[in-house]
């Protein structure tokens, strides 16, 4: 069984890699949060990104629908696809799910066991469904061609206490003032380690990350999406939270080190802020566009 303890305590050290993505997060950051930009352009370039984390996110999770499908579906210009019934509900409900997220952030509630389990009940059954319970048996992560466990979770018993853990984890950091990009990356690990639910949990891990980004100023505007960069290098994405050579979690997964994970992802956050960064700095040495205008960010331009 897991060894208990009042709160987590997650293995990992600011390394020179993680201090240096820190640093290039905050540059970006700020240049970013100081841009004027024209509201139609702000929320013209929020849409396309929140329709990329959809698709990306429920992607990464074997949904069948293209990016152009995905954005037909979240409009309401498609309500069916033949065969696809499963994939619709999927991407309806992430994007009511990350809508959300989005208004949670902005009224910087707690992060809570409960918003936990409302979240991931949109995800899995929509923006109507009742917080939803943790599993009660075991499940496992398994490989999709040769049905070979991957990854063995703890056992249903353990579950409430290890969330609970990670919820004090949480709220004990905040206080602390530990680097919100660092309080995101653990917890993301640490949800997807637990692997509360039958289902839904690398999309709802994915969205807690985000709500923790949003609400603590680190959402840039809702310009880009980290979903959309770990499915296109999902052997990178996949091969950072595999922290321990064991695939069972009480055989050393349980205490790994989580210093690579956080490289990971503190480095990608951090090229995707520098990249969104530049291209307001170019857009502005262009000259403002007017409130009609187009948005002439490229990362508007991926659908």
């Amino acid at each position: 069984m897991h060894k208990k303890y009042d709160i987590w305590r997650p293995v990992y050290r600011i390394s020179p890699v993680l201090a240096r993505a820190l640093m290039d997060i905050e540059a970006a950051k700020t240049v970013v949060d100081n841009m004027p930009i024209s509201p139609a352009i702000e929320a013209e370039l929020r849409h396309k990104a929140r329709v990329r984390s959809t698709h990306y996110s429920t992607r990464i999770e074997g949904n069948r629908l293209t990016l152009k499908e995905a954005e037909a579906v979240i409009t309401a210009k498609k309500t069916k696809l033949k065969d696809r019934v499963r994939d619709v509900k999927e991407v309806r409900n992430y994007w009511d799910a990350l809508l959300k997220v989005e208004d949670l952030a902005a009224s910087k509630v707690e992060f809570t066991e409960d918003l936990i389990r409302r979240i991931h009940a949109i995800v899995e059954n929509g923006k109507r469904a009742k917080p939803t319970s943790y599993r009660t048996g075991q499940n496992s992560v398994c490989d999709a061609e040769t049905g070979r466990i991957v990854y063995l979770p703890p056992e249903a018993v353990d579950v409430p206490g290890l969330i609970d853990q990670m919820v004090r984890w949480v709220c004990k950091s905040e206080k602390d003032k530990l680097p919100v990009p660092i309080i995101a990356a653990l917890v993301h690990y640490q949800f997807v380690t637990i692997h509360p639910y039958y289902d839904g949990n690398g999309r709802t891990a994915r969205l807690l990350a985000t709500f923790i980004l949003q609400r603590d100023g680190y959402g840039l505007h809702g310009f880009f999406s980290m979903e959309e960069h770990h499915a296109v290098d999902l052997i990178g994405y996949y091969n950072a939270l595999s922290s321990h050579r064991n695939h069972n979690y009480y055989m050393g997964r349980a205490d790994a080190d989580l210093t690579a994970w956080a490289e990971y992802f503190t480095g990608l956050l951090a090229k995707v802020f520098t990249s969104v960064k530049n291209e307001a700095v170019e857009y502005a040495s262009r000259g403002f566009a007017g409130e009609n205008d187009k948005p002439v960010f490229s990362l508007a331009k991926k659908l």
